[in-house]
Formats: structure tokens, sequence, C-alpha cells
């Protein structure tokens, strides 16, 4: 017996529901580590902070390392056994990160729980695109719930922290996940997906380099500072690592009957195009470093204070989910969605370029952060429905694990690493244009203290305005590009046309809707992977 379903026949609907919502609301968050308590992490282990950037990639990393095998894994086992186990995992994972001090063990749990997280996740969205049935209308909800759930867990695990501490947040995760192992035990069906499928075919070799691959990048993202770049072995070394490995796996899924990745859909003009639009989004969140050392090395907020922050996107987030929905329904093209998601993404920038001084007040964040939430909803649903668009199945879920990482670790690890040192190298050079102002007269035995800070954090501020100028000016060539792409129309008015000609139009729309209910039920599963 099959069942594409995932709960028994007898429980209501709204129950299935509502079960579908808090399994998302707990794992879509779940990770290793949290943005909202790193520095109590930090703090109550006195590892340095690199070790949790670090282990906060291996989470998108052990996804994105999962994602080509997950169809298989999940016609492999019964939906009810594979849950369950699934769900004690990751709680066992949260707890054990709460009762250690060791970086390394927080940097393998991440890895594995970003792994075990993407088979979850890929039950959940099947059902929810069978009740929304559009794939972008389905992204423009999907993306709001959880780019919102990500915020407010943030600030949870911020606030917890500070009431109890850091060990509370994971145990309370942990609670949550063998809560809902118990419950999906009960009213979950024990019947198979589909036909059964055996695991021998997967080729963990493959995985080994993939996830080798990436870890050796995540580690020079995030130490490259703290040891001064390729003036260090280690990171000279890892790169080296990352690179053989990278071409080991390439040349090894040339020998493969059944290889793991696939780089054929790396040949499509929207995928090229997609991908591009990705690492310039990446320009845009890299930002976020910027951002912290402002709110918390400038103006002095404390970290519940800077977790809020995060908040203030989620009316834009709301904004760019109802437009998202909106503009799918009415199947208008995509350019200039996808242009209002740069512009505004440019417009955060420009005000953030304006508005940093020391007087910034809390009321000013509002607007920026409001076109940044607005930005980054809009465009992670457009883009990556557009760089995954008309893809076969096959093709695409042989490489959706590079997109993924592309997209979450790749962009956004790059240009914060980059912002990194520009922020250090900037400030230098600010502090030696600010040196011929201290002398006798303004620097002062009685005021030296008050004098030297005042210039350290004008440096801070002079090197941020350096940063956001340049990303400005950046900005404004990807506005030029996007608005001067075709976004396929030219290609498929053509095709049309020549197919109209040829009278194979009936027959276009017959395996056109083919493709899309093939596609639709797996391919958009993968989208939403955070």
């Amino acid at each position: 017996m099959y069942n594409k379903g995932l709960y028994n026949d007898w429980v209501p609907k709204p129950v299935q529901l509502l079960l579908i919502v808090l399994l998302l609301a707990v794992v879509m968050p779940l990770g290793g580590v949290y943005t909202g308590n790193i520095s109590y992490v930090v703090s109550g282990t006195g590892a340095m902070t690199e070790y949790f950037m670090w282990a906060n990639y291996a989470t998108t990393i052990g996804m994105g390392a999962c994602m080509p095998i997950v169809l298989r894994v999940k016609m492999r086992f019964k939906v009810r056994d594979k849950m369950t186990i699934l769900l004690v995992s990751l709680g066992l994972l949260s707890y054990l990160n709460s009762t250690t001090i060791d970086p390394m063990i927080f940097i393998f749990s991440s890895l594995c729980i970003g792994f075990l997280k993407m088979m979850v996740t890929i039950e959940l969205f099947l059902p929810l695109m069978a009740m929304i049935g559009n794939r972008g209308m389905f992204y423009g909800a999907f993306y709001t719930f959880v780019m919102v759930l990500n915020q407010v867990s943030g600030y949870y695990a911020a606030e917890v922290s500070i009431k109890y501490n850091w060990q509370h947040f994971y145990v309370i995760m942990a609670v949550a996940c063998f809560v809902l192992a118990l419950l999906h035990w009960v009213f979950m069906h024990d019947k198979y997906f589909a036909l059964k499928v055996p695991l021998h075919y997967i080729d963990w070799l493959s995985i080994l380099l993939f996830v080798s691959t990436f870890m050796f990048s995540a580690y020079v993202f995030s130490f490259g500072k703290q040891q001064d770049w390729f003036n260090s072995k280690n990171i000279i070394n890892a790169s080296i690592a990352a690179f053989v490995s990278f071409a080991l796996l390439a040349i090894r899924q040339l020998t493969l009957k059944r290889p793991y990745l696939s780089f054929k859909i790396f040949t499509k003009n929207n995928v090229q195009h997609g991908l591009f639009m990705i690492f310039m989004l990446g320009m845009f969140l890299g930002t976020s470093s910027i951002q912290n050392s402002f709110a918390v090395g400038v103006l002095g907020y404390d970290q519940l204070t800077n977790a809020k922050l995060g908040l203030l996107m989620i009316p834009g987030f709301i904004l760019a989910g109802a437009v998202a929905i909106f503009w799918f329904k009415k199947e208008i093209p995509l350019k200039m969605f996808i242009f209002s998601g740069f512009s505004a993404m440019i417009g955060y920038a420009i005000v953030m370029y304006f508005s940093m001084v020391l007087e910034f007040n809390y009321e000013n964040w509002y607007l920026p952060m409001f076109l940044k939430g607005y930005g980054m909803g809009s465009l992670y649903i457009s883009v990556w429905f557009y760089t995954l668009d008309k893809l076969e199945m096959d093709d695409m879920l042989a490489a959706i694990g590079l997109v993924v990482v592309w997209r979450t670790f790749l962009a956004v690890g790059f240009f914060s690493a980059v912002y990194s040192w520009f922020l250090y190298h900037f400030q230098v050079v600010a502090i030696g244009d600010l040196a011929v102002y201290m002398d006798g007269m303004t620097v002062t035995p009685q005021n030296v203290a008050t004098g030297l800070k005042a210039i350290q954090l004008n440096a801070i501020i002079i090197a941020s305005k350096k940063i956001f100028g340049y990303i400005i000016l950046a900005g404004i060539g990807v506005l030029i590009y996007v608005f001067t792409h075709h976004f396929g129309k030219e290609r498929l008015e053509y095709a049309r046309f020549v197919k109209i000609l040829s009278g194979k139009s009936a027959l276009a729309r017959k395996r056109l809707r083919e493709r899309k209910r093939l596609l639709q039920e797996i391919k958009d599963a993968a989208g939403p992977a955070m």
C-alpha cells in the first residue's frame, strides 16, 4: 500500500494542517547555533566567535549535502518511522549542544542537524504544494512564513539566554522535537510514499567530498580575518583542500553511472543568470555584519535590542509575500518584481549611508529595515523561482545541493568575509586621516579616554559608509542589468511562434502539462531550503 499523504485518513484536515504548521515552526528555525544568542554561547564556552560562524555555515552545508538524495530516502522508508527517528535525532543533537562547551561538537552537530532537517522538511512541502497548487504562490506564502519565523526565533533565543542562560533555548528546542515525534507517531500513517527503492545506489564518498569542499571553504570564510587570510598557513591549506576536494568530486561524477551531482543545469541560461542574481543578493545580505558592528559597536545596543532589529523586517517580509502571491496569481512577468526587490535593497543601503551618525536613534531603523525585509523576501521568492524554472526533475534534483549552498552559504559568506576585511582596513585608514586632529589641545590628559573613543567610533562609521557607498554603486549596475535582461521573454515568444507554424502547439501544451505535474511535486519542495 502507498500513501502520498502524511497522516492517517481518520485525522481531520484542519488537524493535519495544524500539525504541519507546528512541525514547520519547530524544524525550520532549528540549527546548531542561533544568531540571537551567539554572543552568549561565546561567553559561556570561552571559544572564539569564528567557531560558531563556522557552525552556522555547517547547517546549510548539511542541507545541501542531503538534497540530492532526499527523494531516494523519502521513498525507501515508511513515513512514520522516518519522521519519528529524524525528530528524535534532531532533539538529541539539540540537547547535545546544550551540554557541551567544545566548539567542534557544535560544528559537527550543526552539520548533522542540517542533513537530517532537510529530510524532515521535504515531507512538509509536498502536502503544502498540493494545497496551494501554484508554485509561485507557494513560494510567496512559504518564504514569508519561514523568514518571519527565523527572525522571531532569533529574538526569543536572545531573550531566553538573557533571562536564564544560553543552554535553555537548546533544551526547549529538544523538548519540542521529542513532543512532535510522539504526536507524529500517533497521527502519521505507516505506509510507503511510493515504490520502495534501495539505498545502495547512494554514493557516500561523493557526499563526503561535497561536505569537505564546503566545510573547508567555510573555515576560510570564518577564520580568514582572525588569521590574516593568506598570511596564515591554515587558511592556505584549507583553501587548497577545498579546491582538491571539489576537483575530486567533479571527476568522480563523470565516472559514476548514477552520479550524486549533475553539472548539466549550469549550462542553462536562466540558471546562470539566476545564480548571478543570487550572488548579488548575497552582496546586500552580507551587510548584516556591518549593521551589527554599527548597532553594537557604535550605538551600544545589547543583544536583545539588536535582535529586535530583525523583527522590524517582518512588515517588509509580509508585503513581499503578499505582492508575490498577487504577482504569480496574475502571471505577471518577473522582471519588475525582481527590479523592485533590488531597488528596495539599494534603498536600504542609501538610507544607511546617509543616516549612520552617533546620534542615530531607534526610530531611524524602521525605514531601512522595512526596505531590507521587502528586498530580501521578494528576491528570495522571485530569483529562486526564475533559477529553477523549466528544469527537468532529474537534472534539477542532481544539482540542487550546489544551488542551495551557493545561495545560502557561498554568496553571503563570501561578501561577509570581504566586508569584514574592508571594515578593518578602512578603519585603519580613517584613524590615520583623523590623526591630524589629535594634538594636545583636543586630546588632553584629562579627556584622553573620551577623545580616543570618539575617534574610534567615527572611524567605524567612516569605514561603514565607504562600504555602503561601494555597494550602492554596484547595486546601480545590478539594476541596469535586471532592467535590460530579457528573462526568457524573447526566446519563449520565438519558440511558441515556431511551434504554432509547425502544428505542434497542442503537443507542446500537453507535454508542458505533464512536466508540470511531475516537477511541482518534488522540484518546488527544494526551493525553500533555508
